[in-house]
């Protein structure tokens, strides 16, 4: 009897002395080393697999945080950039039409022949004298009314509504300069293309017309090419028109006070530039607004 109580209370100890030292081999693993586990193979052995310390996989994390944190603060600062520059070229353009309605609206000049004095004077109001020579008349098309408000309304769009028709190009010879200019006559309908048409526009005799110098235009991505022999003309190509007709090449378009009942009607010079940047700042700063909230409901408010 005696014995066994010996045996329980040496048992007793020995337990004690075994958690303890266990419980501090534990400890000393946690926080000094990676903890180990054995992984079995098929063959029997044994393959050791290193754990990462609760401490590093933390500091891991913190890192990937903040990182995160950073990176994601790109997208306010850019759409912020690029809203400022929208404010920019809006102004830009701004000034750029100013500058144009000043030019067309301006007391119109003589109308120089030098190339290189012509080449700066594009949108620039000048006045000329003689007569027009309508058997060889040109027609660019398709061609719509020109109409700024209404354009300045639909820009941006797809497609555009309202009738389409040509604009009508017609040899004039200037008695008082002894050469023959392009002059674009105006618009007219697509039923009123035919001269025979609008015969009452087909004016005689000598005259004054006022226009606005417009120089060669090159041709855009999907804008067909010039049908010459149909008579057909996308875009201004005052080479080859000067070439069919034996004008030089000097082209203006007549403004609205050339027009003549019956025919076509003029000022069909398009000054209005596509101006959307301001929905373009709009829609860059509420971007940067929207991105800076969520920036800092993530990062910052959760901390305070």
């Amino acid at each position: 009897m005696a014995s066994l109580k010996s045996a329980l209370v040496y048992s007793t100890r020995l337990l004690a002395t075994l958690k303890k030292q266990t419980h501090v081999i534990y400890i000393k693993r946690t926080l000094l080393l990676p903890r180990l586990t054995l992984f079995k193979r098929a063959d029997g052995t044994f393959v050791p697999f290193v754990r990462q310390s609760s401490s590093t996989a933390a500091g891991a994390e913190r890192g990937e945080d903040s990182f995160l944190k950073w990176f994601l603060l790109l997208i306010p600062a850019t759409t912020f950039g690029l809203g400022t520059w929208q404010v920019k070229r809006r102004e830009w353009k701004m000034q750029l039409i100013g500058e144009l309605n000043k030019l067309t609206t301006a007391e119109p000049i003589p109308l120089p022949i030098d190339p290189l004095e012509l080449n700066s004077l594009e949108y620039r109001r000048v006045r000329v004298r003689g007569r027009y020579d309508h058997s060889q008349e040109l027609y660019v098309l398709p061609r719509s009314p020109v109409d700024p408000e209404k354009e300045a309304r639909e820009a941006g769009r797809l497609s555009s509504s309202g009738e389409t028709g040509a604009n009508v190009i017609t040899p004039f010879y200037c008695t008082d300069l002894g050469i023959t200019i392009l002059v674009n006559r105006g618009y007219v309908p697509r039923q009123k293309i035919r001269p025979e048409t609008r015969m009452k526009g087909q004016v005689e005799g000598e005259m004054d017309v006022v226009g606005v110098v417009r120089l060669t235009e090159l041709r855009k991505p999907f804008v067909p090419n010039n049908d010459v022999e149909r008579n057909r003309w996308h875009f201004r190509d005052l080479e080859a028109m000067s070439s069919v007709t034996g004008a030089v090449p000097i082209f203006i378009d007549a403004d609205f006070g050339s027009t003549i009942p019956g025919g076509p009607i003029g000022g069909q010079t398009r000054v209005t530039l596509r101006n959307e940047h301001m929905q373009y700042i709009i829609t860059w700063y509420g971007l940067c607004a929207a991105t800076s909230y969520m920036w800092f409901a993530k990062f910052i408010k959760k901390i305070v």
